[in-house]
């Protein structure tokens, strides 16, 4: 069965993932690996990937996503913000709102990815309190995300 890899990643973690996927999935039945492009279509599966963006995914997929026709689907992606799967499965939900209406969805998964330091900046320039303190804990904590355990949890759910 061909399958495609589509992915957008600003600070590379999504592509981490993207890679990962690749590595564990047979080389022959690749038929595109990269950033949206309709090579992609001619795919029986196609893994998507995404950063988020306001809780969503970013234009390029959305657009991407609409496009897709019959093919089955596994979304993936990355969050600035984790630890909460309710979280994730809300960033999810909005993102599977774009897929084409024959497109099936077979699987998902989304885990925490670092920001980059002019977030962490934007942080420390809010008020002092509970909020910036929660929110500055959140940047340090996900510095080291995805890691090991993401990357082992993604490819059990795309082995599934």
């Amino acid at each position: 069965m061909s399958y495609a890899i589509v992915y957008k990643s600003r600070t590379g973690n999504t592509e981490l993932l993207a890679r990962t996927i690749r590595d564990i999935l047979p080389q022959q039945e690749c038929i595109y690996f990269g950033t949206p492009d309709e090579k992609a279509l001619q795919a029986d599966v196609i893994y998507v990937g995404f950063w988020t963006d306001k809780g969503t995914c970013d234009e390029d997929i959305t657009g991407f996503l609409k496009s897709l026709t019959t093919q089955q689907v596994f979304l993936f992606g990355t969050a600035g913000f984790g630890g909460a799967e309710a979280y994730f499965a809300q960033i999810l939900a909005r993102v599977q709102e774009n897929l084409g209406k024959d497109a099936r969805l077979v699987g998902a998964y989304m885990c925490q990815g670092k920001m980059p330091a002019a977030v962490r900046a934007r942080y420390e320039a809010m008020e002092a309190g509970p909020r910036r303190n929660a929110m500055l804990q959140n940047f340090d904590a996900a510095q080291s995300h995805p890691d090991a355990q993401d990357l082992a949890r993604l490819c059990a759910s795309v082995k599934g």
